[in-house]
């Protein structure tokens, strides 16, 4: 059971947050929400806000932004299956973020490492690029 009984239907952000397993911990999701990576609503949060079902919150966590609508409120923390009913992400935002993971992607697919040293002649153009850009 996921929506234990509250009576005043109310419940604190940041525990809210935590008991949907946005965040391992109370405290790293005060830091968030002080930290401005939380908004209720449009607007800027604290820890202490009182949310409810209907409740509209945009979440930044890394890379990816999220948009979800609380729709059970709980102050326990539990699997997460019973975290994922807590609330439901916005199409849009699921949408933006897919699109934002597969730009990142493909940015990273340009990008080659390797594991071998510079050659001899690899080595040569590198320090023309240097003493030309020292300039």
């Amino acid at each position: 059971m996921v929506n234990e009984k509250i009576p005043e239907q109310k419940v604190r952000l940041d525990k809210w947050l935590w008991a949907a397993r946005f965040f391992k911990t109370r405290a790293l999701a005060k830091v968030a929400i002080e930290g401005g990576k939380v908004h209720i609503d449009g607007h800027r949060a604290k820890p202490s806000k009182e949310i409810s079902v209907g409740t509209v919150l945009d979440i930044r966590q890394g890379w990816d932004e999220k948009t979800v609508l609380v729709e059970q409120l709980s102050t326990q923390r539990r699997g997460a299956d019973d975290a994922a009913r807590l609330y439901t992400e916005t199409e849009q935002s699921r949408v933006r973020r897919e699109q934002q993971a597969l730009q990142r992607k493909v940015a990273q697919q340009g990008i080659r490492f390797s594991d071998e040293r510079p050659s001899k002649k690899q080595r040569r153009q590198i320090h023309r690029f240097k003493e030309q850009n020292q300039s």
